[in-house]
């Protein structure tokens, strides 16, 4: 399966183009956002859980990272109101469920084989965040392989005040405007190494996800 699996194109999704498909895993659903691969791929995904679905244990060989977006996502490891950032390294392996239901957004199969790092944030700490001038940003990983983190953006401000390696981001609130395309909450984008000085915050500034610097090299094996 492959979906905006060209990496060297842009890539946006927006909340009212989200197409919900059936997991697996009874109670679970997913949106695709880019995916090479199929049960076992390199994938980005908006995950949703009803209230009382569950998954088995399972591995993750190519790591996942996790951003709650709502209600509460659980494991056997803890339990992850929205707002919490996870990174399970390659080789974890985990249980995860949610009984009150949740939405994350899900990367698999994005990490370099020798990460080891584990990683949980509660990115609504206030003390997680740091201000400078019309920008506040919330670092949560850094490695040789990318950067991410959140940011909060007032309104007008520019998202890229420089030229990137490579940026993919989630709106988590707010609003990113490009000319005369509005990226509301829920929207996806990625975008290969370049200038985009049109990517501004709208008018009610905009929070979120961003990860730098992935695809400038080369990236993971993707299973076969």
């Amino acid at each position: 399966m492959l979906i905006n699996a060209d990496f060297s194109l842009p890539a946006a999704v927006t909340a009212d183009q989200y197409q919900w498909k059936a997991s697996p895993q009874s109670g679970v659903e997913r949106v695709m956002l880019d995916r090479v691969g199929e049960e076992k791929a390199r994938a980005t995904s908006i995950v949703r859980y009803a209230a009382a679905s569950r998954f088995p244990e399972h591995q993750h060989p190519g790591g996942e990272e996790i951003l709650v977006l709502s209600g509460t996502f659980s494991d056997e490891h803890g339990d992850y109101p929205a707002g919490w950032y996870l990174r399970n390294p390659p080789g974890t392996s985990h249980a995860p469920f949610s009984d009150e239901g949740a939405v994350i957004f899900v990367k698999l199969w994005q990490m370099p084989a020798d990460e080891r790092r584990s990683v949980r944030i509660d990115t609504s700490a206030p003390a997680v965040w740091h201000s400078a001038g019309d920008r506040e940003t919330c670092p949560l990983f850094t490695g040789d392989y990318e950067q991410v983190c959140l940011q909060r953006l007032a309104a007008g401000t520019a998202m890229f005040p420089e030229a990137v390696e490579s940026a993919e981001l989630l709106v988590l609130s707010g609003a990113l405007v490009a000319g005369e395309q509005c990226y509301g909450q829920g929207s996806w984008i990625r975008l290969p190494a370049g200038e985009y000085p049109e990517f501004t915050a709208g008018a009610e500034g905009a929070t979120f996800y961003l990860k730098t610097g992935h695809l400038g090299g080369a990236l993971p094996e993707i299973p076969g």
